[in-house]
């Protein structure tokens, strides 16, 4: 069984890359990216793909009997569901058997929210999934707790770290965490034609910044703010700042989700997973110690 991992190169696909690389060895492994170079896990067969065209993703999936789909990024003046579509179509063409798309965590609360819009757009992959004539899986990963540490981190200088999720409970997962769970699910066929929570912990802001100074050494306190005041903090980031205006909107809608509870959902990651979920200070200490924040 071949396994492929399409938008290979960023940080969710480098992680399952290496999980499914120890799992079943290096040669039963396709990774698939627009520049292949970029993809920086050695021994794994590494082919060019481009959610663009149908042609050039059927061509990459050549011989592939599962494929894990990561979903592609927000950028602005992209048709993120036409380049889903484009993917299930390139795998209906090359005979791929199953297919497991990478989704985000939410209940109904994402309504008229700054994040409404990119839910949208994952929903109805989601449909289009369940349409087709593959097998599929619906991972609905959890927020990356990866990114909000280091948001944490970064604020230590301050002494503060602010955004507008308030008192909301919120499923988190590291990106290590969720990659092992995506390989397990590329593994098997149990959860075939399920819909998967990976997370681990649902926890507030407040008891998320107080296990990063516990494990880190931080000194933050946690503040409430409102959206308005979160999209202009977003935009004092250079990194979120080129990505353009609508990205930190976007992601002031994820708190906007994480205050109305619409991230408080159930986690089926040992389910998905085969083991319990690490806790959130078990992660914590394992992003420390593997020094990648």
């Amino acid at each position: 069984m071949n396994i492929a991992v399409t938008a290979a190169s960023g940080r969710p696909g480098h992680a399952t890359l290496r999980v499914l690389s120890q799992a079943v060895g290096q040669n039963k492994i396709v990774a698939i990216a627009r520049d292949p170079q970029r993809v920086d896990v050695s021994g794994v067969e590494k082919r060019s793909g481009d959610y663009q065209s149908i042609d050039d993703m059927a061509a990459a999936l050549a011989g592939i009997d599962t494929v894990v789909m990561i979903s592609a990024p927000v950028v602005s003046g992209t048709d993120r569901i036409e380049l889903h579509r484009n993917v299930i179509a390139a795998a209906r063409r090359a005979s791929t058997r199953k297919i497991i798309f990478t989704s985000v965590i939410g209940s109904a609360g994402e309504d008229d929210t700054m994040f409404a819009a990119t839910q949208q757009v994952n929903r109805q992959t989601e449909k289009d999934l369940k349409a087709c004539d593959l097998e599929w899986i619906i991972a609905r990963n959890g927020l990356y707790l990866d990114l909000d540490l280091g948001h944490i981190i970064r604020a230590n200088e301050a002494g503060v770290y602010q955004n507008n999720g308030g008192d909301g409970r919120c499923g988190y997962a590291s990106i290590e965490e969720i990659a092992f769970a995506l390989a397990q699910l590329a593994l098997s066929d149990t959860c075939n034609g399920r819909v998967v929570n990976l997370t681990s912990e649902n926890l507030t802001q407040a008891e998320l910044v107080a296990l990063a100074n516990e494990v880190f050494g931080l000194n933050v306190r946690y503040e409430a703010i409102s959206v308005e005041q979160n999209v202009k903090r977003f935009m004092t980031d250079e990194r979120i700042a080129a990505r353009g205006p609508e990205v930190a909107q976007m992601l002031s809608g994820c708190f906007q989700c994480i205050k109305r509870g619409a991230f408080d959902v159930p986690s089926d990651f040992s389910v998905a997973a085969g083991r319990p979920p690490k806790s959130i200070r078990e992660q914590f200490e394992r992003i420390r110690e593997q020094e990648r924040i």
